[in-house]
């Protein structure tokens, strides 16, 4: 591994490989570049607010929305999280950076433990995450509290469906560990 590259601790989206390899360029290889692995001290939330701009949405829903709602997470006590760990070399971060706008890179390495066995993988080193940043909160948070934010049921079901493929019962975990969203799933899609 450079030392230049990091693993990345992915707990909604990154989880995709398809998603993940769409940022990073690459066809992203399980047990090589990428893990399943837990993180503790952490629990994902339905908290990060996405302004969009009136004209990028379609769907049934457009109406109800001015900002979509995607996975953060925050510190808590005993709480521990599922996901994957993915290598993520140099010239990839910026791109990943893009992806994860006001989101910080946050080391959570004595965090993180491996669920499978990866033989092929690149030696283990620093681990980090992306927590969001105090904006993303308060976007969700005004945009919840007009009743104008919404999951894009494109990423629910992309997200949900990553776990469900992760390993055997990973999918279970991540709805049990997930406390529910308080903004409704709706059919209202960014422009691709």
């Amino acid at each position: 591994m450079s030392s230049d590259s990091v693993w990345v601790f992915g707990y909604g989206s990154l989880v995709s490989p398809v998603s993940l390899g769409g940022t990073l360029g690459r066809t992203p290889r399980r047990g090589v570049d990428f893990i399943a692995a837990e993180c503790d001290g952490w629990e994902r939330r339905w908290n990060y607010g996405i302004e969009v701009q009136p004209g990028t949405l379609v769907g049934s829903e457009v109406d109800r929305v001015d900002t979509l709602v995607a996975l953060g997470i925050t510190e808590v006590d005993g709480a521990c999280m599922n996901g994957i760990i993915t290598i993520v070399h140099a010239d990839e971060l910026p791109g990943l950076d893009a992806r994860e706008r006001n989101y910080d890179r946050v080391d959570v390495t004595d965090a993180v433990r491996l669920l499978e066995d990866a033989p092929g993988a690149l030696a283990i080193g620093t681990v980090v995450t992306y927590v969001p940043r105090q904006v993303a909160l308060d976007r969700y948070l005004e945009a919840r509290d007009r009743g104008r934010a919404g999951i894009e049921r494109r990423y629910w079901n992309l997200v949900d469906g990553a776990f469900d493929a992760l390993l055997d019962g990973q999918g279970d975990r991540y709805r049990e560990t997930t406390p529910a969203p308080d903004v409704p799933v709706v059919d209202a899609n960014r422009q691709v």
